[in-house]
């Protein structure tokens, strides 16, 4: 059907729920947003949907989170029924619609006579990944858009692993949400009967306690906490979010006791009204928190996103101004100090393993070699993380030791199977005590860090591809990549490729070979000196992202370098 026959579907249901339909009448002389609305479906895929909220069959709504829940319904119908009647555990953020969308997901569930579990209010991702695993739930589904500006929503869905939907089962899922083409057809039951017959129970404290005290495992060195932690200054903002409901609590438990929360930020807001985007690698959502720093004097800033699964940080400088910390530089500090906080209470084993994305730092995997620690390098996507931690559990061979990417998101103990950020807090937290006992910050610490094994540089950056074409616009960018293959960046010849569309490693004579792991697309270069830079699409917005890694003996001509490659790239993607 053509976009306008879409328009029209909608625009003549008799029953559409009254604020859609206002929705639907705003942009009735609007061909451009009927348009983005009604030419085609919102993508389902591994991690889910996300989207702009507002009508249509390509926007985040009533309809559409009905679509997609009767898709994870159908699939839940193909298993036994005990699997069946374990459920589903259902959590959500502080966004428009969330708690909405949430119970319209029990309410289709509970259509299919399958139970859900719904928190009584927003809970963080990581702790619905948690809630599954405690709950013993069949799968879990997260509303949530995580970092992204107001105007979006989105869908996540999680195995009984409490890790996002491995491929084979996201794309059955997929399949029965595409079968489901008529949205105003799926059958929804009633709360109230659903409550009476236990097939909806409302769920919070009872999985809030377990959960905090899993998080207090995270901690490592109590009398650091005890005797440092209770005067180390440190001020936390949720942006808005989820992670005011766990947050303070979470270090609180684990015995940190002199931080501030920003009060303006600690209100769980729709709108995110003091951010331009709610998202804590950004240094504008540090601008409240940069400004009661200086007030209180705190050693240390920390900011996680709307659904509390991103952390970013930032620390006091001698001038008494703040420095943002990358991902990467958060990650790695994060890991020096377990494995030597580990090795000195000789608990370090033999097969541990730490997991981390392709493109994220080679610092840590020079930090873990150290300590003779192998390093597992997955896809992008913390469920390949997930992946790898159930796959040492289930053949008893690795102990898993820490996993993160790049983009802000860290594991530290996998009682829960996604990046979690309530676990991040407290042990960044615990780091900074360690290094302030030293008379030093976490800054100095990187630094050391530095000065021991090398200065790194990374950087992301990303072109946008908006509206109807820009699938096929991202598609053929990465085709030119592949068609017309550039040889060298910035003068340094490729020596190696990686494709993991094919899962093949072709070196710059023509040999080749396999890569062991799931074919996706991305492209990775691998230069002369070192350098590595990484292409793919974004799997949850339109974009195709760039990262480049680089490496050099000063941290200033690291720093060129990274410039010098970013440049380069910069040229070659116009000329496409």
């Amino acid at each position: 059907m053509s976009w306008q026959e879409n328009y029209q579907v909608w625009a003549q249901q008799p029953d559409l729920i009254p604020y859609i339909k206002q929705e639907l009448d705003a942009i009735a002389t609007d061909d451009a947003a009927k348009q983005a609305a009604f030419t085609a479906p919102m993508s389902f895929g591994t991690a889910g949907m996300r989207g702009v909220m507002g009508p249509g069959i390509g926007q985040m709504n009533v309809y559409t989170v009905r679509q997609a829940t009767e898709g994870v319904a159908r699939y839940l119908d193909t298993l036994d029924d005990a699997t069946k009647q374990q459920g589903v555990a259902i959590s959500f953020d502080s966004r428009y619609h969330s708690r909405e969308f949430a119970h319209e997901a029990a309410h289709v569930l509970g259509a299919h006579h399958i139970p859900s579990y719904v928190f009584d209010d927003m809970r963080p991702t990581p702790e619905l990944s948690f809630a599954v695993r405690h709950l013993q739930t069949a799968m879990g589904i997260m509303i949530t858009a995580s970092h992204n500006p107001k105007q979006y929503n989105g869908f996540k869905i999680y195995g009984p692993d409490g890790g996002q939907m491995p491929p084979k089962a996201s794309d059955m899922i997929t399949d029965f949400v595409r079968s489901a083409k008529d949205v105003f057809a799926i059958d929804v039951a009633d709360e109230t009967q659903l409550r009476s017959n236990k097939l909806l129970r409302i769920i919070g404290e009872d999985v809030d306690q377990p959960y905090l005290q899993n998080v207090e495992s995270v901690t490592i060195n109590s009398e650091l906490i005890r005797s440092v932690g209770k005067t180390m200054k440190l001020i936390y903002t949720p942006l808005h979010g989820t992670g005011k409901v766990i947050g303070e609590r979470a270090l609180r438990g684990a015995g940190f006791e002199n931080f501030t929360m920003v009060p303006e930020q600690a209100i769980a807001d729709p709108e995110f009204p003091t951010v331009p985007f709610p998202n804590p690698e950004f240094s504008q959502a540090f601008d409240m928190a940069i400004a009661l720093g200086k007030k209180e004097g705190a050693d240390l800033l920390v900011a996680t996103d709307p659904d509390a699964d991103r952390l970013g940080a930032a620390v006091r400088q001698p001038n008494g101004d703040y420095q943002l910390l990358t991902g990467n530089q958060i990650a790695s500090i994060l890991l020096a100090y377990i494995l030597k906080a580990r090795k000195q209470a000789g608990q370090l084993p033999s097969d541990g393993r730490v997991v981390k994305s392709i493109v994220s730092t080679e610092l840590a995997t020079k930090i873990a070699a150290a300590y003779g620690v192998e390093m597992k390098n997955v896809l992008t996507g913390f469920k390949f993380i997930a992946e790898q931690i159930h796959q040492y559990e289930t053949a008893h061979d690795h102990t898993f030791l820490f996993g993160f990417e790049e983009s802000y998101g860290y594991l530290i103990k996998p009682f829960v199977r996604d990046k979690d950020a309530i676990q991040s807090t407290v042990l960044l937290a615990e780091v900074a005590a360690d290094y302030k006992q030293r008379g030093m910050t976490l800054y100095d610490g990187i630094e050391e860090l530095y000065a021991t094994y090398g200065y790194f540089a990374e950087k992301t950056t990303f072109e946008e591809f908006p509206g109807v074409d820009g699938a096929d616009q991202m598609a053929h960018l990465m085709s030119e990549f592949r068609e017309n293959a550039p040889t060298a960046f910035a003068g340094n010849q490729i020596e190696a490729v990686e494709d993991f569309s094919t899962s093949v490693k072709t070196l710059a004579d023509g040999t080749t070979s396999s890569i062991d792991l799931p074919q996706s697309n991305v492209l990775k270069y691998w230069l002369s000196d070192g350098t590595w830079i990484c292409i793919r699409p974004s799997g949850t917005e339109p974009k195709v992202k760039f990262y480049i890694g680089t490496s050099d003996e000063t941290d200033a001509a690291a720093q060129q370098r990274l410039a010098t490659y970013e440049s380069a790239l910069k040229q070659y993607v116009a000329s496409i």
